[in-house]
């Protein structure tokens, strides 16, 4: 029998195997090579000639053979892939920045390159080896979201914390020559990988566009809970504007050069400089939207395509919204001036501060349902009904603190509305 294996979780009552194959089952080979988890099941499967070998849970091999199957006939549903995990110590880490007691999933420090394919997570490729590169060659796992922080292999190692790491760009270069399509970042903290440093980055990194495609500055996070922690700090708002200045002026000669910009700064440094939001058209296809990289901007555009229809709205119902200290001026300049100019609807806007990550953690996804809630009790009594942020629960609609939503609302006692992307939808629905 083979060494690895994935195991069956569940079966379509429409596949060929169904009847033959149980949940438990374990897969381990198709077309003569091991199955090692649900990417290669996917890649392996799409031969026009598939020969699957099962074994059951008594140790029993079952053999099945198919000729031309479409992709997913076979209705498999395999269980969970382990998640690979970080062994890096990096300076700036999220993860590491939290407190005791919080729920498990967020003490994971993913670093698989599977995610990174499938759901955009960003690694580092520092516990990447020989045979994972050549599998993302062979099998065309692309795009993926790589941090480089730096090229610089010296510093890159002090900044991860792992001083056995392998050098980062000849790893790069060889997926930018196999087709390999990549996205990636740079968490930039003030003293350590900006200035000439960024300078080198910005160009090693360009130099294997459009393999390469994009690249994000993204500024470092830090809450209160850095005890042991390297010292770092956060850009100041001149900092900040600098850097924007640097990236904008790489903007151009690339776009001259290349017919892209391909590099760009994350939201929070416009926000946190008072520098403008560029166009919508300088973000592009908006390829790291997900990494905050033009959210602002399309939140302010997509909210003035849609306020005209803001004005017909009539109620005297008094909603306040809650939101983080990094979007109360966008929120407050765009949203909530053209209705105080333009209609009669009575909106108050409340920043919260981040008493539980402390200070320096401004956006509003990172607040919890505990600050959320003081907050809101604080003006009661001069509101209606309530509109929390978008990105402050979990599919469980779960707070980060674990509250869940059903006991804010109960500890509230007053409506309370999970607010959209789109803030004009979020306003019709609530002012009703």
């Amino acid at each position: 029998m083979a060494k690895m294996a994935v195991k069956v979780r569940a079966i379509d009552p429409e596949s060929p195997l169904y009847g033959y194959v149980r949940p438990g089952y374990n897969l381990v080979s198709v077309n003569g090579r091991e199955v090692i988890d649900n990417i290669d099941f996917a890649f392996r499967s799409a031969d026009e000639k598939v020969e699957m070998l099962f074994v059951d849970s008594a140790g029993r091999e079952l053999d099945f053979t198919f000729e031309d199957l479409y992709p997913g006939a076979l209705g498999l549903t395999f269980e969970d892939d382990r998640i690979k995990t970080c062994k890096c110590n990096c300076v700036f880490c999220f993860v590491r920045q939290q407190p005791k007691g919080m729920r498990k999933a967020l003490y994971v420090r993913d670093e698989d390159y599977r995610l990174s394919f499938t759901h955009g997570n960003f690694i580092t490729l520092s516990n990447t080896d020989e045979n994972d590169l050549k599998r993302i060659i062979e099998q065309r796992l692309s795009p993926l979201y790589i941090s480089v922080h730096t090229p610089d292999d010296d510093l890159r190692r002090k900044m991860l914390g792992n001083p056995r790491l392998e050098p980062l760009m000849p790893s790069l270069r060889r997926l930018a020559q196999s087709g390999i399509q990549m996205h990636t970042q740079v968490v930039l903290c003030p003293g350590l990988n900006d200035g000439a440093n960024l300078e080198r980055t910005i160009a090693d990194l360009a130099g294997l566009y459009p393999q390469v495609a994009t690249l994000a500055i993204v500024p470092v996070g830090l809450t209160r809970y850095r005890e042991r922690l390297p010292k770092l700090r956060v850009h100041t708002k001149d900092e900040a504007a600098a850097v924007i200045r640097k990236v904008e002026a790489y903007q151009r000669e690339y776009l001259s050069d290349r017919g892209s910009r391909f590099v760009w700064v994350a939201d929070e440094f416009y926000l946190r400089s008072g520098v403008p939001l560029p166009p919508r058209s300088a973000y592009e296809d908006m390829a790291q939207f997900e990494n905050g990289v033009g959210m602002a901007r399309e939140f302010v555009t997509s909210f003035n395509y849609r306020r005209h229809s803001l004005k017909k709205l009539r109620s005297r119902k008094r909603v306040l919204f809650l939101t983080g200290r990094s979007a109360e001026g966008i929120l407050r300049s765009n949203v909530v001036a053209f209705l105080d100019r333009q209609t009669r609807l009575r909106m108050s806007l409340e920043s919260v501060p981040n008493r539980f990550w402390g200070r320096n953690v401004t956006v509003s996804g990172l607040l919890t349902g505990g600050d959320l809630l003081r907050a809101a009790r604080a003006g009661k009594s001069e509101y209606d009904a309530v509109v929390l942020p978008p990105n402050c629960l979990n599919a469980d609609d779960l707070f980060l603190d674990d509250m869940p939503l059903e006991q804010f609302r109960k500890k509230l006692g007053k409506p309370v509305f999970v607010g959209k992307y789109n803030i004009a939808d979020t306003i019709r629905e609530v002012f009703v």
